[in-house]
């Protein structure tokens, strides 16, 4: 397409080709990720982020182009999800604000938009750091706007931005050495080339095909809806638990149980209905509604490694539907403080819940809420003061954008980890002022140390280490500072690693994988070895972290 113009229409076609391109790519943009936990989810963080804004596109009733942009925005900014949507979000935001008022859009006006939506992304940031998807965007724009002067064909401009952001994209482990520790480029970067990728294609006429998994949530969706108007009541739902989750194919596994598509569906239909199964090379993708999630995940695992795990228990959605509904909608007396936590984990949920948190969204490492969900909890929650605590570093910007967006009197409690969310929680007091309460909950971040236990998804070195994938891995405060084949030798020296003579008191959260004869050959090696330290254990039932340490 050789055109000096862009319309609406246009427009688009570039927004919809690069969200189609990121959905292609997002499996490859989640393994980029620094570290070899299993949170590599900047890919899966962005594609739902710029779903969300092709989503309100396809639901205005006109094509005029401050329509098609304002919706654009509105979109990401609500579905924005993890630091990569939010910054996302904050370059189209800028992009959106440039081109105010205009009924179309040259080469110039694109340049300066994209240049826009730079100033407005790394103002979005407390402590911008180079090498990421904000270089990359900065580094584009600036060749856009040089080249502008000079080229008024704007697929020939959108080319050289094209060009310019891989080049960047390269460019970025030499900012950001633990990329070239790794060797990776950055995530987020690398979304963003895949996005102008995607325009790029839209501007010359070209196609990109989607894969099968959009199509897919769409199908899940319809199945949902399918499933809810058959339900007469709670008791009449014969499946009681919505099972999704994700097999990362496994090649020894698959050397010895191969895959077969069409096999697998048959025998899981056995167990359950609204069964939908979708695979390609990497991976099959499940969701049915069952009533023995253990029994389908473990016939599921002879393939590979589960992960993306969200079990839902639908008789108790359906009683609370109802419940809702018989209560009217009468509006509940505005409370004085409100505390909303992000948490996952049948047990972290219920420590949150009794120690004051009067909300709790789902969410964590591989699963972080959008903007719009943490609105809607601000919503629910109903208070006139309402603290935030998004226990994971990857939410923070998403809290954050949440409060600009919202009208209430917002707290954000920037805690990264969960044992900070509690012990942040345990300062509140609600005889005390908004500032006091901030203030003694700030410090009580400071003063409790925080250790993991995960497996590694794939080989490196880091911090000369070697880790092998799938052994396990013990982080001090997000630095990896053992690795073991074994669980149980790994949590142990963490232990060892993170405890010193000021410290009082360890709680430690097992998850959903540990077996009860691991926790008690771990009660006894505490027993032995840990003195001079109170213990204690707490069922947490979260994915991911096998132990959470909460040191004090």
């Amino acid at each position: 397409m050789n055109t000096n113009i862009i319309n609406s229409s246009t427009l688009i076609q570039m927004i919809q080709m690069g969200a189609t391109n990121l959905s292609n790519y997002k499996e490859i943009i989640n393994k980029l990720n620094v570290f070899p936990v299993p949170d590599g989810d900047t890919g899966t963080n962005m594609n739902l982020s710029m779903s969300s804004g092709v989503k309100e596109i396809n639901n205005i009733a006109n094509e005029e182009m401050s329509t098609v942009v304002n919706a654009f925005v509105k979109g990401l900014l609500m579905g924005a999800r993890g630091n990569s949507g939010v910054i996302l979000s904050q370059l189209f935001r800028g992009f959106s604000s440039s081109l105010e008022g205009k009924n179309e859009i040259n080469a110039i006006d694109l340049a300066t938009a994209l240049d826009a939506g730079v100033q407005v992304a790394y103002q979005s940031v407390t402590t911008p750091v180079e090498g990421t998807i904000l270089t990359v965007a900065k580094d584009a724009a600036k060749v856009a706007v040089e080249e502008a002067q000079k080229v008024k064909n704007i697929t020939e401009l959108m080319e050289k931005v094209v060009e310019a952001a891989k080049k960047s994209l390269e460019r970025t482990p030499d900012l950001l050495p633990i990329l070239k520790e790794v060797g990776v480029v950055d995530s987020g970067g690398k979304g963003l080339v895949v996005i102008y990728d995607g325009f790029l294609a839209a501007l010359k006429g070209e196609e990109i095909s989607g894969k099968d998994e959009t199509n897919m949530e769409m199908r899940i969706q319809q199945e949902h809806e399918h499933a809810v108007q058959s339900f007469i009541s709670a008791e009449s739902i014969e499946y009681g638990y919505c099972t999704e989750f994700f097999v990362e194919f496994d090649p020894e596994k698959l050397d010895e149980t191969p895959f077969d598509e069409n096999a697998f569906r048959t025998t899981l239909s056995e167990y359950g209905d609204s069964l939908l199964v979708a695979s390609d090379h990497d991976f099959v993708k499940i969701h049915i509604h069952t009533e023995y999630p253990g029994k389908v995940m473990t016939i599921a695992q002879q393939y590979g490694q589960l992960t993306k795990i969200d079990i839902e228990n639908m008789r108790k959605q359906y009683a609370s539907i109802i419940d809702e509904s018989l209560e009217g909608k009468g509006q509940e007396v505005e409370k004085e403080y409100g505390i909303i936590a992000v948490a996952f984990g049948s047990g972290l949920k219920e420590m949150f819940e009794s120690i004051g948190a009067t909300t709790i969204i789902e969410g964590g490492q591989t699963m972080n809420p959008s903007t719009e969900d943490l609105l809607t909890a601000i919503e629910k929650t109903n208070a006139k003061h309402t603290f935030i605590f998004p226990n994971n570093k990857n939410i923070i910007l998403s809290a954050n954008q949440a409060k600009e967006l919202s009208t209430k009197n917002i707290i954000i409690i920037p805690t990264k980890t969960i044992p900070q969310g509690i012990s942040a929680l345990f300062a509140f007091d609600e005889e005390e002022s908004v500032d006091t309460n901030e203030g003694n909950m700030m410090a009580a971040i400071e003063d409790v140390k925080t250790g993991l236990v995960t497996y590694a998804t794939r080989d490196t070195v880091i911090h000369h280490m070697e880790i092998k994938k799938d052994s396990y891995m013990g982080l001090n405060d997000g630095t990896i500072k053992v690795t073991n084949p074994d669980k149980l030798e790994t949590v142990q020296l963490l232990i060892n690693e993170i405890i010193d003579e000021d410290d009082e008191i360890i709680t430690i959260f097992y998850g959903e994988d540990v077996q009860e004869d691991e926790l008690n050959r771990l009660k006894h090696y505490v027993n032995e070895h840990v003195e001079d330290v109170d213990v204690e254990f707490y069922f947490g039932n979260q994915p991911i972290y096998s132990f959470i340490l909460m040191v004090e």
